[in-house]
């Protein structure tokens, strides 16, 4: 059993925790990801190094892994939000436009935090039994998304693994400038369509 000054300690500790985080994306967002490090990181939050290594010990890489799980939950969340809600009478398509609508807008709004999800490495397993919940919970979005068209297939968890792999593929050549300019919502019907069939 936990006493109230245990739990208040906890508590002090994850705030402390978050405010590590939001820093690192922050100096991430606004420098890139070279620009965080463990004594810059220490001098934004107004802590001493050990006191960083004292939540992070693994330091700059255990970091990196907490803000990328902290992107998962909020695409997560991105994702969800755009699955319509039942009885809504949104067709197939519209359904999988807002899907990939919501992920190539948080790929464009969080590059840092895309680029620690998906390009940094990261401690965290992808599609076995010891993934983060919110990883799952991002994939499940997209698969709920595909069980809903009209014709679901027939493996599921093999298309949205591929419908992941495409939203992530455009998100990656917009961000790298390997698109044609003004050509995204034609891009995004056309990703649409394929996956609709």
């Amino acid at each position: 059993m936990s006493t109230p000054a245990a739990a208040r300690k906890a508590r002090l500790r994850e705030e402390r925790e978050a405010q590590i985080v939001a820093a690192a994306r922050v100096l991430a967002e606004e420098q890139g990801w070279e620009a965080v490090t463990t004594r810059r990181l220490a001098d934004a939050i107004g802590y001493s190094q050990p006191v960083l290594y004292g939540h992070f010990p693994e330091g700059r890489s255990q970091i990196v892994t907490a803000v990328a799980l902290v992107g998962f939950q909020e695409l997560a969340v991105a994702l969800s939000a755009a699955r319509p809600a039942p009885g809504a009478g949104r067709s197939g398509e519209d359904r999988v436009r807002a899907l990939v609508l919501a992920y190539l807008d948080f790929a464009e709004r969080h590059p840092a935090t895309y680029e620690a999800m998906f390009h940094l490495p990261i401690r965290a397993a992808f599609a076995s039994e010891e993934t983060p919940r919110a990883m799952r919970e991002g994939f499940d979005a997209i698969v709920d998304t595909l069980l809903a068209l009209d014709r679901p297939p027939a493996d599921p968890g093999t298309a949205a693994e591929v419908v992941w792999g495409a939203m992530h593929g455009v998100a990656t050549l917009e961000r790298a400038g390997r698109f044609s300019v003004g050509n995204d919502d034609r891009r995004v019907g056309e990703l649409v369509r394929r996956i609709v069939g």
